[in-house]
């Protein structure tokens, strides 16, 4: 059964995702990153590229070549062809239609009301489907 994973309270999305992507990667997992729309996708592209001198996060979107040999796969269409299936992090606001066929998911909430209203609705349609959830309040000091 899918864990999922709700951190909260984050002020920027794209650099808290590339921190849990960089996190992950060093433990040798594939993940793939579900955006709301293309604008999105593409900004969180360049901050995958620019967020640390220091690490390579290698990626490319869904349905690219490369897709299967690439550890990050960033998506927008749920029904894209996926080959990896270890983690999601969810940035869409919506609940995921295929998000069971991942071993772990990432919900990452801002600080934005609606996207904390979505949230929280997402919380308790997991809850009431017995999925396993922890809830991370990302400190913002």
């Amino acid at each position: 059964m899918t864990q999922i994973d709700f951190h909260t309270n984050i002020s920027d999305k794209f650099l808290y995702t590339c921190r849990l992507v960089r996190k992950a990667r060093s433990a040798q997992r594939q993940i793939v990153i579900l955006s709301s729309n293309a604008e999105e996708q593409a900004a969180l592209d360049r901050a995958l590229w620019t967020f640390s001198e220091h690490d390579f996060l290698p990626h490319v979107a869904a349905g690219d070549p490369l897709a299967a040999q690439t550890p990050i796969i960033l998506a927008v269409d749920e029904a894209a062809e996926l080959p990896h299936h270890q983690i999601l992090i969810n940035l869409s606001g919506k609940t995921p239609q295929h998000f069971a066929r991942f071993e772990r998911m990432f919900e990452i909430i801002s600080l934005d009301a609606a996207d904390v209203a979505g949230g929280r609705e997402r919380y308790r349609f997991y809850q009431q489907r017995g999925y396993p959830l922890t809830h991370f309040v990302a400190d913002n000091v």
